[in-house]
Order: structure tokens, then C-alpha cells, then sequence
């Protein structure tokens, strides 16, 4: 048994207890008593000499001893701890002044201070034990409201588990009830406490067979509002008249409420364990036959989003107590999981190793709600979008509580009016919902209770409608005359007047807004009859009504402003927990002081955090609070060396948007199950973000007393040094302009709370005042009398730039447009700092140079703009300081220029205040300051750009009015639109930088699916002959399994390739390729794009065994594969062989024919030739290998084509895969995705029997081909064309290199590219240039594939055509590519063609290299080489 106070309570009630923190004497008391006591347990409370165990005089048990507590800050928030630890219902008073007569023995307990929402008397904050000032005089009481314990029932012996004997437990055992008065409203009651809906009949007379002994009630007298049936009177327990020939019965409808749900064990409240709440008990789902299907009822049931898997062998770990369901089946549609069918309740053949989870997106989609017709977009006719169709809603029950639903949503104020009768004329289409009943606190209007979708009563001359107020900025509220900021009379400002609220209605509900408002914590009391003293001036607020999850007082019901009925005898006031104090943290043995082990200050000693579940979202919150930047690693295992002293915490969870680790939850202070060889370690980037500001009491958003956030309070500035300097940075970090003027002494009005800063002094070029220097945080000699303040230009236009004379949009001579004329800019002061900002500016990427003396040419009209001087880091030119406009000593000689690398790069995303790090509020990077997104516009493809630029996923929604809270500093974009194709949100429309018309009321949010999986899960390729090509295997559970080739294709063995850290892929088989796999197939379907780091995070139809089998297995072959060497002794590798079989006597082979998807049989003419025995392996193609070979080892894998091996070899060995077309593998060279005789089928391979997710086309493309290289001999190689709106025309070579190329020969069938010509090296084209800025990433199918300018938009001309060279160059008449030197040609070369050094080359055995062979250029620059007969 431990002290009171000296442990965090459970995470339920984390606020209260870590407000304990801040008592001025409590860091020693913990300090003691947990030395003295360690974990405590719950101190034995009772109460005594009242007239029930639930009232009486309070004593709690100590030291073996029973004391009481003295009266001493005693109310009701303690009483209410007292009454919940003894199960007692609600707390009605707390007497004080030993109303239940004095006590004897010790006092143990004074000054308590309970937040009322305590688990027990021990978690609140008081005296030590035993320190006191008080006499028995002063004993404290406690009265709650007796709640009785309830009973559990059960009907038996009927046809379900709502029908049946009625039996109650007591004692252990259970019994019947008598049916003396027994009648349809006991019967309800029965009913309602087993959640069997209404009660069809009471029958008696033992309808259902008579029970066993003991039969405990009798006379059962319920008057039908009743919990339990143990609520209801009747006589004492066991005490009756009657025989079980009497005993009662009950007959149910059956389910009417759904059975409470609940996902425990899993990372969110979102992902878990399934467990379902019936008949008084939690219990476990069976996972037999559980799938999808039945996760996304789970997660419909719970409001949580989208089902990504469903979970089997209790992947969340083993429940406990009974498993109540199993053969759960659901057909997708319904509400809860109670409706679906499934065994009878505890009817199971299953054990807790079989439990079932889910893991849930964790948003519900937002249903989509609009109002049409009206004044504005916050009034009209109610409009909801359900099956891709919008339709209306019935007026029927429609009232002020649904029309406040769709305001909210909307974000469009409070609700004025609901009108119905289709005042806002009559809709068309669907009547989608009908008898919506909202409670008033639902976030959207799909949350409310309603008739399915679709079934209604009415027309549409009864369609509803709203009238919102409209956007209105919160009322600001204070708490005055308290003992500090978070407690006190409540006031609200109005029309420019601060005034007092009525506590008519006041209650708890109503001061948790307040407290919310202010960033107060919870609520503790809401105080009335002017508690904290009457206020002044008038009453503005009465009968305040508010749900309680209002983000602003202002958003309640309540009377018009300045309408009551009241005095300022009956003023309201609030008690607020205030903030918890953080608990210290420190990293200690690393490199500095931004990484190490995490240590954490508590009970006045340093321990340490055990790396249980220790991940990159708890080690965020550490850097975040230690100033340190964001985090890089989460090193565990005591990485940094093993601590001393205690493990204060275990098993820490946080979000990643908690400012201090103690917020995040966590086990209990001090418990754990870890040693110190488990120490958790934090290292961070070791910059900090800057500290929020904002200005106050101004005329605007930018003028007004500088306030900074630290420490979760706002604070004010000091003007001590206080200068238009430090406004500047001020301005700019506000996105306000610039500074006009920097005013002291309060001129904004004095601020409350601290003073955070003091002797400011910035140099001007800072991105954000807390970079600037200063004093140390609150550290200053100042009052509130000297509060600083700024007025800033506020938000302009920036003036556009553009660069022109240059040889592109991103280089040239500057100009800027001003006054509607476009002016130069004078070289004077000009460098890169202001050459970067034009380029960014610009999105034109870095700058390269910043040239002057009007080197792009002097020119025309004004000279804008002079000593010009930038920080590097403005968004827009027009930021930076100069002259004023037109002001300046130069001349045209003197106009600046700027040379861009013309790549820019994307600005980086961050999703914040969500609940995973794939939804949140959108926030960019940009000009060195984050920034938020306004919601105009805003939609699914937008989000579809950001959920794929940050690797999470599809997007799900697209919330807008600040669904995860306003952000602050800058709003960067306005009116994005994406066509959802972008690779970046950069990429998409949208206004300028900065130039928006929204406030944070209106940032964006996203949703994204994220990873399908928690975790990234293992992948790996098996049955192969290397790490890099094989069977795709993944391991789930535990366990590996494969993937079916439903829909695989190569963007998904890219991603595979690329998680293994194994290159490109070069072709995707399926068909069991690599040989069929065992266990499990565990994923089917699946739809990469191809741009995924790992598997994970493609989608697929969710974790289980499928419908496929093993022969469908998919595989997989990556370009970073080898093959076996020549010139070793590594044997190869074999796959398991077909019988030998002897080959038919032919000659020659024409080529695989191809039609669409498949490869027919190969086409061969038959003539007389020497057999030969092989093994074979799915070869096609007779006389594969010719010309009288012998003792020819070949191992061939699939092989295709004409001549393959050929030229009389002996003892030459060639191992081949996937290997096709003619001369292909001439003298040991391995190649991969060369095709066969007259074939184009890009970017694949023949494998075996079939053409692996390629088409292919005949010998001539229909149409004719849409690329062609022309000017040189030869079709490999040449002059880029193109052919585009019916005429060819040429790509221009900006960007232009060998990725490209790669491309252009891929889709040509002329090999790997050898190089990528510019400056029309073969010459200019004519016609159009159709093509520029070509970006290909190189393993394109077609250049129509990769991203490039419009069609037909250039700056270039025919000087700049692009070229290519492939290795197909030299193929005609017997010449191949050579690795001869420019000297040799004309002469013999000492190597063969693909000799050492060639491309794509291996070397050749000794026979080879005595064979003679000559160079030529062949009218080329690449040697080609020919035998010589």
C-alpha cells in the first residue's frame, strides 16, 4: 500500500494526475513516499455511522488503522472519488464539520484536492499522511446516490437466448424468480439489461420448465425504467412463498440496440482485438471465417473509417474470459456486428489462440453535405451525396439540432433556422434520409440516427433546409478575479465590451468549453451565484447550452447576446485544471545534445523509458520538447549505454503531436516488465521548429501585441531593444509584409500571463523570432506595461517576375511587372541571395549565377527596382528589402540577370494533428517556413497527390474548415486543383505562393488509407537461383506465404525489387514461374503503381488465405539478379527438369508468334539435322542451337527464336533465362527483355509457355510506328522523330540523356542504349519540335510514358534535336557491336564482338578469341566488328 498522489492514475484520468505536478510541495512528497513505498495500491476507504453503506463519515485505512479526513478544501469533486471507489452511484453532497457525528483515532488526510475524475482517493493530491491542522470537529461526509449493484440474468430453456426461464446470479449461484405480480413490465426490464429489445410476453407458471434451487426473488415490483432487473423492489434475496412451479419466463424481440464493440491490444482505438460486450461480460470473435467482410462492419460499428485487414490467430494477442462469437458472417451491410449471422452466443469450437482483429483506417469517411439554393453557401436546401448521386433530405422530425449538425459540418457558424416544406424550392433525384435525429454534438450529419438510406414517406415538397450564421470569429473569453488565469468569474467580449455570463443551465458541460478555450485542461467546478465576486458593465450570455465538445463558448445555444433575465448576483464562473506540468526530459551519452538515452524526471530522480514500442511518433515528441528539430532514429536496446535508477516509463504510445512524452499514454509511473538492457534512445535532426506567434488587440491579423507559444501558453514580448528589425522578422514570419512600425509601452493593450522574451535583438534575416537572440525563455525585467507590438503592410500581391532574352524560361535578364508595366532590375547589391528568391519564385529551382551589366541584354521602359536585398529566404521577390518602387542611379548597362538550374525541387509535405502520420491537417514547406492549405476547391484528387507523394496510400477524404485544427503562420496555397495524376502537389494548379483569400478556419486535411499493414512486413523471392529473382513470399503472422497473380503485374515486381534492394524489375512471371509455394496464399490483387518503397503500402484485398491456388503463384525477376559466370566452377542454376527428350531432325526456326497477351507456339520448317539430346525446360523454338554442335552444354530456361546459339562452338556454355530473338546470345553475352525475329514486344521476356503481362504486336504496327531515329545507317539509331497529329516531328534535347535513350530502344527493340546525342548530332529535322524537358526515369514501356512539356511547347530549335544510339546499331549484315578503339577500325581488333569490355559483355572462352575479326565505324561513331571468313 502506497500514499495518496504518488502515481499516475490509469490513462483515463492522466490529466488530473499529472496536474498533481504542480503542487508546491508535491515534488518532494513523491520524492519520499516513493522511495518509502514504490507502486502504490488503492488505499480501503469506508463510510460509517450513516444510514446506509453509501453515506456516513468518511475513514480511510492506514498503517492498519482506520482515520478520518478532515473537511479542510473539501467538496464535492472528492466526494464524487469517494463515491465511485465505492461503487455508489453519484455523489450528492459532501458535508462537512462531522455532520455524521466525530471520529476517534487519527486524522490521516487534509487538504484534499480531487479533480472528480480519479479513479480512487489514493490519485488525489494532499497533505502527507498524517499532516494535519484539524480536529475530529472537522471530520469530513460523504452522501451518494446508492446505485445497486447490478445482477446478471440469463433466459433459459428457451428457442434463443431472448427467450426463456428467467434466472438471476447471486451468491455465486443462480436461481429463479418467482412469478407472484410478474408481469410485461419486469419483463421489459429483463429485456432491456440483456439487450434483447422489447419484451413480447411475461409468461409463468414455469412456461419454460421449472428451474433448480434456490429461487431468489420474489414479489418483483419494476416500474419499467430500470437498468437491471436488481434495481427493481422485491423481497430480500431468497426470501419468497413459492414453489418452481411458479417460476417466470420472459420472450424478447431479440436485438434492438446492436452489442457494444470495442478493438483493444492495438496500436489505436482504431485496431485490435474484437471483442463484444454481452450478457454483462466482454468476449472474444472467433477469427473462423472471419475476413473483410466482416472488419468492415467492425469498423462501421465504431466509427472508424475503412477496413484494411482482418486480423487471425489473435495477431493482438489472447483474450480472456468467453469466446461469444463464431462463424461470424456478414454480408458488408450492417450497422453492428450483432446483425450479422453467426453460432448462438458462446457457441464455439475454437480457442483464444483463434481470436479475431481488425485494423481500421480510423476516420469515418465524411459524408459529403451541401446546402443549394440559398443566399449564400451556409443557407439553402439540405443536400446529401450517397451512391455517387446527390439527394435531399425529409423534413420529418427535421429541427435546430440537425440544422446545428449541418452547420458544423459545414462549418458554417450555428444553426438560425431549419425550414421545411422545400422553402428553398424542391429537390430532384433520390429522398435520401428521412426521421433524422440528431443528438446536437455529431461532427457530421451521417453520424445521426436516421431510416436506412433511401426509405422514406415523403416528396420532395417536404424537403429540408438550413440557415447558418455564417463564419464568425469566436467571442475571446477570460477568467478574472480568480487565483490565476484558469479559474474565475467568466467574461466575454462583445461589441467591444467585456461582460458576464448568467449561470442559468451553467453546469460542467459549459465550463469544459471555457477551459477548452483557454487552454485551461478539464473542468473541475463551474461555480455560480458570482462565486468569484460580481462583475461589471452588462450580462451578455444566458441559459448557455452547450454539448460540451465545442471548440468556443460562442458556439452554444444560448440566449441573443445581451437578452436574460439575471443579476450580477448570479454571475458564472470556472475551475480549471490548468495545463499539466511537463515532466523534464534529457538525453544523456550521445553525441550532443539532441541525441542519447531518454531519461525523464520524476518523483525527484532521473530514470529511464524501456524501448517497448518505442517508435519514430514517441521519438518525435522528445525532439519536439527538447527544442531539437524532428527526429531521425529510434535506437533501442540500450544503444547509448544501459541507465541507472529506476525505468519510469513502459509501453509509451504516442500520436507524434504531443508536446511533452509525459502526455502520450503509457503504463503507470515506475511499471514495467523491462530491464536496462532496454533503454530507449532518441536521435534528432537537432533544429527546432520555430515558436508560433501571433498578434493581438490589433486592427487586423497583422498589427497588434506580439505574443509567442511556449511551453503551451501564450506570453508576451518585452520591448526592451525592441526595433523594426525584430518587427520584420515578425511580419515575415506572419506572412505580413513588411514592417512599418515597431511600437512599445503596451500600445496594444498590456497582455496577461508571462513574459516570455526580453532583450530581442535580430539581425534581420531570420525566418522566425525565436531564432532571433534573446534572453532565455522567461527570463526578463520587465511588467506588462512594456508589452511590444507591430504593425505590418499586411498581406499584398507579389509583383510578377519573369526572366527573358535567356536561352530558356529559367534564365535571362530580370523583370518585374509593377503599375502594369514590365521594368528591369538594377544590378546594385545584386548576388545569389536575390537570384534564389527569382528562382524559387519562379520554380525554376536553384540559382547557378546572378550576373549583372545587363548580360541578357539591356532592357526597355523603367528600372523598377534597385539595392535590392533579400535573406535568402522570401517567397517572392517583392518581399525583400529596396529602394521604393522606381527609385534608383542606374541605367539599362545595369540591368541584373539570373541563371536557374531549372529542376526545382518539391516542396516537402507533413500531415499534422491526426492520428497517424497518414492523416492530418496539409502542411508545406516553403521558403523555410511551413505553411497550411486552404480548403477552397479542395477534393479526393487533391488528396490523392499528397497521399501518394507521402507513400500513405489512397486517399479516403478531403476535410476542409480545419477538421484537424487551425495552423498558423502562413496559408502557402489557394484554389489547388489536381487532376490526380501529379507525382507532387507542387505540380498541381493553384494561385501563387502565398496569395490566398482564407483564414485557418479553412485549412485542408487528408485522410489516406495508409500502409495496408501496421508494419512494413517482410518480403522475400524463393524457388530461384539468387535472393533477386524467385517466388514472391511474404510473412504475416508469422508466418510466410505467397501472393496470388491475379492482377500482378510489373509495377508490382518493381516495388518487390525495390524493397530487396535489388534494382528494376525485368519481368513479373505468374503461373507458379519459380515453382508452387506451400501455406498460406496471403495476399491477392494486388495494384501497385510502381512507385511504392515496399509492398506494404499497395493495395490488396486485405490479409487471409484466398481463392487462389499455389499454381497461380506469383513471382518475380529484378535487374540486380546474377547469373552464373563463365569461367567458374559455380554450377548453375537448375530447375527441376522435364524428361530428356530427343529433339526432331530440323534447321531453322521463324520467331514466336505473338497475339495479344499470348505466345503461340513456335513456328519451325523442318529439315534434315543431327539430333541432339538437351534438357529441357520449357524451350520453344527447334534448332535453337546450330550449326553441328557438340558436346554442347546448354542449360536453357525458356528460351525463344531463330539462331539463338550459333557459329559451330564447342564446348561453349551458355546459360540462359527468359532469353529471345535472333543472334540475341551470340558468345556468352546474357541479356534479359530481347524478343524475337520480326516481334516488337516492349519491355518483356518469353518465359516458358507464355508472354508474361506483355502484348505484343505483329511484325508491322498498326498505324505505322510512333517513333522512329533517322539520318543514320541503320534503324537503331539516328535522329529522334516522333509522330503526333499526323506529321513526324523531332524532340528537342533539353534534359535529354541515356534514361531516355533507354526508352527510345526499349520501345524500338534495338537493345540497351549506348548513347544519347544532342545538338541534332545526326543533323537537323524539319517540321515541328514536338517534345521537350523530357524526364524519363529509364524503365518506361514507351516515351509516351514519361513526363515531358506539352506537346508542341518549346523554347528550342532544330539545333537542339535529340538523338540515339542503341546496341542494335551494328546488326545489319553480320556486324556487331565492337569494343574496338577508334584506331583500330580498318584494322583487326585482338577482341571478338561482345568480347572484354563490350557492352552487355562477358568475355568468350579461348576457341573464341583465335577467330579473326575487322572494325568499321559503319557510317557511325560506335565500332562495329565482323568475322572474318
Amino acid at each position: 500500500m502506497g500514499p495518496p498522489g504518488n502515481l499516475l492514475p490509469p490513462r483515463d484520468a492522466r490529466s488530473g494526475s499529472l496536474a498533481a505536478f504542480a503542487g508546491t510541495r508535491m515534488e518532494t512528497v513523491l520524492f519520499l513516499l516513493a522511495c518509502l513505498w514504490g507502486v502504490a495500491n488503492s488505499a480501503p476507504i469506508r463510510l460509517v455511522s450513516g444510514p446506509s453503506r453509501c453515506a456516513g463519515r468518511l475513514e480511510v485505512l492506514w498503517k492498519q488503522q482506520w482515520g478520518t479526513v478532515c473537511d479542510d478544501s473539501w467538496d464535492l469533486a472528492d466526494a464524487t472519488v469517494v463515491c465511485r471507489q465505492l461503487d455508489c452511484g453519484e455523489a450528492l453532497s459532501a458535508p462537512g464539520s462531522a455532520h455524521f457525528g466525530e471520529g476517534t483515532g487519527h486524522i490521516w488526510l487534509d487538504n484534499m484536492n480531487c479533480t472528480g475524475t480519479e479513479a480512487d482517493l489514493s490519485a488525489c493530491r494532499t497533505r502527507p499522511w498524517g499532516d494535519h491542522n484539524c480536529n475530529h470537529g472537522e471530520d469530513a461526509g460523504v452522501v451518494c446516490s446508492e446505485m445497486k449493484k447490478t445482477m446478471k440474468l440469463q433466459l433459459v430453456n428457451g428457442s434463443s437466448r431472448c427467450a426463456g426461464r428467467v434466472e438471476v446470479l447471486y451468491g455465486q449461484q443462480w436461481g429463479t424468480v418467482c412469478d407472484d405480480n410478474w408481469d410485461l413490465i419486469d419483463a421489459e426490464v429483463v429485456c432491456r439489461q440483456l439487450g434483447c429489445g422489447t419484451a413480447l410476453s411475461a409468461p409463468s407458471s414455469a412456461y419454460f420448465g421449472r428451474g433448480p434451487d434456490p429461487i431468489w426473488l420474489d414479489d418483483v415490483a419494476c416500474n419499467g425504467t430500470e437498468a437491471a432487473l436488481s434495481e427493481c423492489s422485491a423481497q430480500p434475496w431468497g426470501s419468497h412463498n413459492c414453489v418452481h412451479g411458479e417460476d417466470a419466463g420472459v420472450v424478447c424481440s431479440g436485438f434492438a440496440e446492436p452489442a457494444p464493440l470495442r478493438l483493444v491490444d492495438g496500436l489505436t482505438h482504431c485496431s485490435g482485438r474484437v471483442e463484444v460486450f454481452y450478457g454483462q461480460r466482454w468476449g472474444t470473435v472467433c477469427d473462423d471465417d472471419w475476413d473483410l467482410v466482416e472488419a468492415e462492419v467492425v469498423c462501421r460499428q465504431l466509427g472508424c473509417g475503412k477496413a484494411l485487414s482482418a486480423t487471425h490467430r489473435a495477431y493482438f494477442g489472447q483474450g480472456s474470459g468467453p469466446i461469444w462469437l463464431d462463424d461470424v458472417n456478414c454480408t458488408g451491410t450492417e450497422a453492428a456486428l450483432s446483425q450479422c449471422r453467426a453460432s448462438p452466443w458462446g457457441s464455439h469450437n475454437c480457442e483464444d489462440g483463434e481470436d479475431a482483429g481488425v485494423v481500421c483506417t480510423g476516420f469515418a469517411e465524411l459524408l459529403p453535405v451541401r446546402l443549394v439554393n440559398g443566399s449564400s453557401n451556409c443557407s439553402g436546401r439540405v443536400e446529401v451525396f450517397h451512391e455517387q448521386r446527390w439527394g435531399t433530405v425529409c423534413d420529418d422530425t427535421w429541427d435546430l439540432t440537425d440544422a446545428q449538425v449541418v452547420c458544423r459540418q459545414l462549418g458554417c457558424g450555428t444553426a438560425v433556422s431549419a425550414p421545411g416544406s422545400a422553402q428553398f424550392g424542391q429537390g430532384t433525384g433520390h429522398i435520401w434520409l428521412d426521421d433524422v435525429n440528431c443528438a446536437g454534438a455529431e461532427t457530421a450529419l451521417s453520424d445521426c440516427r436516421a431510416r436506412p438510406w433511401g426509405d422514406h414517406n415523403c416528396n420532395h415538397g417536404e424537403d429540408a433546409g438550413v440557415e447558418c450564421s455564417g463564419v464568425v470569429e469566436p467571442a475571446p473569453v477570460r477568467l478574472v478575479n480568480g487565483p490565476n488565469r484558469c479559474a474565475g468569474r467568466v467574461e466575454v467580449f462583445h461589441e467591444q465590451q467585456w461582460g458576464t455570463v448568467c449561470d442559468d443551465d451553467w453546469d460542467t458541460a459549459e465550463a469544459s468549453v471555457v477551459c477548452r478555450q483557454l487552454g485551461c485542461g478539464a473542468a473541475l467546478s463551474a461555480p455560480g451565484s458570482a462565486h468569484f465576486g460580481q462583475g461589471p458593465g452588462p450580462i451578455w450570455l444566458d441559459n448557455v447550452n452547450c454539448s460540451g465538445n465545442e471548440a468556443v463558448l460562442s458556439e452554444c445555444r444560448a440566449h441573443p447576446w445581451g437578452s436574460h433575465n439575471c443579476k450580477h448576483g448570479e454571475d458564472a464562473g470556472v475551475v480549471c485544471s490548468d495545463i499539466p506540468r511537463m515532466a523534464p526530459l534529457r538525453l544523456m551519452n550521445g553525441s550532443n545534445r539532441c541525441s542519447g538515452r531518454v531519461e525523464v524526471f520524476y518523483g525527484q530522480q532521473w530514470g529511464t523509458v524501456c524501448d517497448d514500442s518505442w517508435d519514430i511518433s514517441d521519438a518525435e515528441v522528445v525532439c519536439r520538447q527538447l527544442g531539437c528539430g524532428k527526429a531521425l532514429s529510434t535506437p533501442i536496446s540500450a544503444h547509448f549505454g544501459e541507465g541507472s535508477g529506476p525505468i519510469w516509463l513502459d509501453d509509451v504510445n504516442c500520436t507524434g503531436t504531443e508536446t511533452a512524452l509525459s502526455n502520450c499514454e503509457t503504463t503507470l509511473w515506475g511499471v514495467h516488465n523491462c530491464r536496462h538492457g532496454e533503454d530507449a534512445g532518441v536521435v534528432c535532426l537537432g533544429v527546432p521548429e520555430p515558436a508560433p506567434i501571433h498578434l493581438v488587440s490589433g486592427s487586423n491579423f497583422c498589427s497588434g501585441r506580439v505574443e509567442v507559444f511556449h511551453e503551451q501558453r501564450w506570453g508576451t514580448v518585452c520591448d526592451d531593444s525592441w526595433d523594426l528589425t525584430d518587427a520584420q522578422v515578425v511580419c515575415r514570419q506572419l506572412g505580413c509584409g513588411t514592417a512599418v512600425s515597431a511600437p512599445g509601452s503596451a500600445q496594444f493593450g498590456q497582455g496577461t500571463g508571462h513574459i516570455w522574451l526580453d532583450d530581442v535583438n535580430c539581425a534581420g534575416a531570420e525566418t522566425a523570432l525565436s531564432d532571433c537572440r534573446a534572453r532565455s525563455w522567461g527570463d526578463h525585467n520587465c511588467n506588462h506595461g512594456e508589452d511590444a507590438g507591430v504593425v505590418c503592410s499586411g498581406v499584398v500581391e507579389p509583383a510578377p517576375v519573369r526572366l527573358v532574352n535567356g536561352p530558356n524560361r529559367c534564365a535571362g535578364r530580370v523583370e518585374v511587372f509593377h503599375e502594369q508595366q514590365w521594368g528591369t532590375v538594377c544590378d546594385d547589391d545584386w548576388d545569389t541571395a536575390e537570384a534564389s528568391v527569382v528562382c524559387r519564385q519562379l520554380g525554376c529551382g536553384a540559382a547557378l549565377s546572378a550576373l549583372g551589366s545587363a548580360h541578357f541584354g539591356q532592357g526597355p521602359g523603367p528600372i523598377w527596382l534597385d539595392n535590392v536585398n533579400c535573406a535568402g529566404n522570401e517567397a517572392v521577390l517583392s518581399e525583400c528589402r529596396a529602394q521604393p518602387w522606381g527609385s534608383h542611379n542606374c541605367k539599362h548597362g545595369e540591368d541584373a540577370g539570373v541563371v536557374c538550374s531549372g529542376t526545382p525541387e518539391v516542396p516537402p509535405l507533413r500531415l499534422v494533428n491526426g492520428p497517424t502520420r497518414c492523416a492530418g491537417r496539409v502542411e508545406v514547406l516553403h521558403s523555410q517556413q511551413w505553411g497550411t492549405i486552404c480548403d477552397d476547391s479542395w477534393d479526393l484528387s487533391d488528396a490523392a497527390v499528397v497521399c501518394q507523394q507521402l507513400g500513405c496510400g489512397m486517399a479516403m477524404s478531403a476535410p476542409g474548415s480545419a477538421y484537424f485544427g487551425q495552423g498558423f503562420g502562413r496559408i502557402w496555397l489557394d484554389d489547388v486543383k489536381c487532376s490526380g495524376r501529379e507525382s507532387a502537389l507542387s505540380e498541381c494548379v493553384a494561385r501563387p505562393w502565398g496569395v490566398h483569400n482564407c483564414n485557418h478556419g479553412e485549412d485542408a486535411g487528408i485522410v489516406c488509407s495508409g500502409n495496408l499493414h501496421p508494419w512494413p512486413f517482410p518480403v522475400r523471392l524463393a524457388g530461384g537461383p539468387g535472393r533477386c529473382a524467385g517466388r514472391v513470399e511474404v510473412q504475416h503472422s508469422g508466418r510466410w506465404g505467397t501472393v496470388c497473380d491475379d492482377d500482378w503485374g510489373l509495377p508490382d515486381a518493381a516495388v518487390v525489387c525495390r524493397q530487396l534492394g535489388c534494382g528494376s524489375a525485368l519481368a513479373a512471371p505468374s503461373g507458379a514461374w519459380f515453382g508452387e509455394g506451400s501455406g498460406p496464399i496471403w495476399l491477392n490483387e494486388l495494384r501497385c503503381r510502381g512507385t511504392e518503397e515496399r509492398l506494404a503500402q499497395c493495395r490488396h484485398r486485405g490479409w487471409r488465405p484466398h481463392v487462389c491456388a499455389h499454381e497461380e503463384d506469383a513471382s518475380a525477376v529484378c535487374s540486380a539478379h546474377r547469373f552464373q559466370p563463365l569461367g567458374t566452377t559455380e554450377p548453375p542454376w537448375t530447375p527441376t527438369p522435364l524428361p530428356t527428350v530427343t529433339q526432331p531432325p530440323i534447321t531453322a526456326c521463324t520467331g514466336a508468334a505473338c497475339t495479344g497477351r499470348a505466345c503461340t507456339a513456335i513456328v519451325c520448317a523442318s529439315t534434315a539435322r543431327t539430333g541432339y539430346s538437351m534438357p529441357r525446360y520449357g524451350v520453344h523454338g527447334h534448332g535453337v542451337h546450330s550449326h553441328s554442335m557438340h558436346r554442347y552444354r546448354v542449360n536453357s530456361y525458356g528460351v525463344h527464336g531463330q539462331g539463338v546459339h550459333r557459329h559451330g562452338m564447342h564446348r561453349y556454355r551458355v546459360n540462359s533465362y527468359g532469353v529471345h530473338g535472333q543472334g540475341v546470345h551470340r558468345h556468352g553475352m546474357h541479356s534479359y527483355g530481347v524478343h524475337g525475329q520480326g516481334k516488337v514486344c516492349t519491355g518483356m521476356m518469353y518465359m516458358g509457355t507464355g508472354c508474361l503481362g506483355m502484348v505484343c504486336t505483329g511484325t508491322a504496327r498498326t498505324g505505322g510506328p510512333t517513333v522512329r531515329l533517322v539520318g543514320a545507317t541503320g534503324r537503331c539509331a539516328g535522329r529522334l522523330e516522333i509522330f503526333h497529329a499526323g506529321r513526324w516531328g523531332t524532340v528537342c534535347d533539353d534534359l535529354w540523356g541515356l534514361p531516355d535513350a533507354a526508352v527510345v530502344c526499349r520501345q524500338l527493340g534495338c537493345g540497351a542504349a549506348l548513347d544519347a546525342p544532342r545538338a541534332a548530332f545526326f543533323g537537323e529535322g524539319t517540321g515541328p519540335i514536338w517534345l521537350d524537358d523530357v524526364r524519363c526515369q529509364g524503365n518506361e514501356l514507351s516515351l509516351l510514358g514519361c513526363p515531358a512539356s506539352p506537346w508542341g511547347v518549346t523554347n528550342c530549335q532544330h539545333q537542339e534535336d535529340a538523338a540515339v544510339v542503341c546496341a542494335g546499331t551494328c546488326d545489319a549484315g553480320g556486324w556487331g557491336l565492337c569494343p574496338c578503339r577508334g584506331d583500330a577500325v580498318g584494322a583487326q581488333s585482338p577482341y571478338p564482338c561482345g568480347g572484354p569490355g563490350a557492352v552487355g559483355g562477358h568475355g568468350d572462352t579461348v576457341d573464341e578469341l583465335q577467330t579473326p575479326w575487322a572494325c568499321s565505324l559503319q557510317g557511325a561513331a560506335w565500332p562495329c566488328c565482323k568475322r572474318q571468313q
